[in-house]
């Protein structure tokens, strides 16, 4: 019988019921999540949730279990998410340059995830190709999908809601690119950051592109440097979050140049450990310790060996590895790290 978790439904029996569905349902070591999925469904019930409340919560996790099993099968493919106006036009110099970015990134064995609508969405689909693509649509009465997918791809799912959709785009998504929009792209480039900032998203290359003699994103800069850095709303490192470039080419290079080292991280009982390529050489790896100590809560950034955990779950075990204490904040300057063992520098 299932070991039964702190949070149950309330009613004993009503648990051990649960308990032994779950058993025939669900792997071992996930049993306990499945168990609580459940008791939160019969919670509702108990609590006499309105059924517009019902709803909401029946569609995201719907939605959620949907976009799950469309993405499980390519995990291990490097995925950008390209963001930008769906009112723009074919003629327009922007949809060329999503084409051509869309198209470069394809060829380095990228996949690209866009929202499945007309403009900009249509021309990162037209660039990378229907078959190293998905379309993550949003179901409004005055957009629809773009043609660019085949009838029945599975890689185009629909979405009623915005924040089931924008879970999707974020926590799959290996890199960011933006290109001008409305108020969704604004919406989409600010809860990014944020995210980023927070470290409620895994760290990620971030680039605002624009064309040749485009003022958009500059202009954007400008607001944020004096209406929110210098009041002090935001940090001076924070900008080191992302990129600025009306070059196809440079915007690649972010988005390939944030992986030549960096691999991947995860905490582990405490230690951020973050898995790379290649060492270090010890002076450097001194250099990087004294320079970042401010992001160090206890200790120093050191190699550290693969963790029981990660061995356990067959977690990158073949990269080498650094750890530290990390004072879980600083998630602008983890970035600025992470540049560094790339061989990149950044001013902020």
């Amino acid at each position: 019988m299932v070991k039964l978790p702190r949070y149950r439904t309330g009613d004993a029996a009503l648990d051990e019921a649960v308990a032994a569905i779950v058993e025939r349902a669900a792997e071992p070591a996930d049993r306990d999540l499945v168990f609580e999925l459940i008791a939160s469904a019969l919670r509702l019930a108990r609590d006499r949730a309105d059924r517009g409340d019902l709803k909401i919560a029946n569609a995201a996790l719907k939605e959620m279990r949907h976009a799950f099993s469309v993405f499980a099968p390519y995990r291990a493919a490097r995925k950008v998410t390209i963001f930008g106006s769906a009112r723009t036009q074919p003629d327009d110099p922007l949809y060329e340059q999503t084409r051509k970015l869309a198209a470069a990134l394809a060829a380095a064995d990228w996949m690209v995830v866009t929202g499945a609508g007309p403009g900009i969405m249509e021309a990162g689909i037209e660039g990378a190709g229907p078959e190293n693509s998905f379309g993550v649509s949003i179901k409004l009465p005055f957009e629809a999908p773009t043609g660019q997918f085949l009838s029945g791809d599975p890689k185009l799912m629909s979405f009623r809601y915005f924040f089931t959709r924008k879970l999707e785009f974020v926590k799959e998504s290996d890199a960011f690119v933006l290109l001008p929009g409305g108020f969704g792209t604004l919406d989409e480039a600010f809860e990014l950051l944020t995210l980023l900032q927070t470290g409620k998203a895994q760290p990620a290359p971030v680039v605002l592109l624009d064309v040749p003699g485009g003022t958009y994103w500059e202009t954007w800069l400008a607001f944020v440097e004096h209406e929110l850095r210098d009041r002090g709303y935001i940090s001076a490192e924070d900008l080191a979050l992302l990129h600025i470039t009306d070059d196809v080419a440079g915007a690649v290079d972010e988005v390939l140049g944030f992986y030549a080292n960096y691999h991947s991280m995860r905490f582990v009982e405490g230690t951020l450990v973050l898995r790379i390529r290649e060492m270090p050489e010890p002076a450097t790896l001194a250099e990087l310790a004294r320079d970042f100590s401010d992001i160090v809560s206890s200790g120093t950034i050191e190699v550290v060996d693969t963790a029981p955990a990660e061995l356990a779950d067959d977690d990158h075990v073949e990269l080498p590895r650094l750890g530290f204490r990390f004072d879980r904040q600083s998630w602008s300057r983890l970035r600025v790290l992470i540049d560094r063992l790339n061989g990149r520098s950044r001013s902020t």
